[in-house]
């Protein structure tokens, strides 16, 4: 069995804390905590997945209003031992280059893009997450048998979890965050 490089071994018994992400430059890009514990992207992503992912990024930045930011890759510090990483994210906070996380509440919008590896985190534990931690939008998008599209969720205060507003196909159509249109058909083929 192969030993453990010392930056993969935990600082400390509670597990890792989400600041502790920023300390480790030897981790791989797209590296998460879940509940204490780094997630590393460590399966190839599939062609799709990036061009889905490029789309909905610029077609969302295409159609946000002033004071609204589409960022891309970048964690939300959730809590003590939750930084994940969602594909995308809308947020209101101020653009900074120095940037490394956002916090929950500055954030209007998740975006997962499902792929293989990520399919049970995306649809169970971070659906969770994110909306105990009061994100108003999230969105799931998966390729379905050579189509595009989006589970769309909005939080319920009270409860603290997402309901469905939607399985949308072909064309995405929403007045919530902000007033939205992409042709989901178009993202793979690079028009949005």
């Amino acid at each position: 069995m192969t030993a453990l490089p010392d930056w993969m071994r935990p600082p400390r018994a509670e597990g890792w804390f989400a600041e502790d992400l920023d300390r480790l430059p030897e981790a791989p890009r797209h590296t998460e905590l879940i509940d204490g514990a780094l997630v590393f992207m460590m399966s190839p992503q599939r062609s799709w997945h990036g061009r889905v992912v490029t789309n909905l990024t610029v077609g969302l930045a295409d159609q946000a209003p002033d004071g609204v930011e589409v960022e891309r890759e970048m964690t939300i510090r959730l809590d003590r031992r939750n930084r994940p990483e969602p594909d995308l994210l809308v947020t209101t906070a101020s653009f900074d280059p120095d940037r490394t996380w956002f916090a929950p509440e500055d954030v209007m919008l998740v975006v997962e893009v499902i792929s293989p590896e990520s399919e049970h985190r995306d649809t169970t534990v971070k659906l969770r997450k994110y909306a105990e931690a009061g994100i108003k939008h999230y969105w799931l998008v998966e390729d379905e048998g050579g189509q595009t599209i989006a589970h769309v969720y909005e939080l319920d205060e009270p409860t603290k979890t997402y309901v469905s507003t939607g399985i949308f196909r072909g064309k995405l159509e929403l007045s919530v965050p902000f007033a939205i249109t992409i042709a989901l058909d178009s993202l793979f083929r690079g028009k949005r």
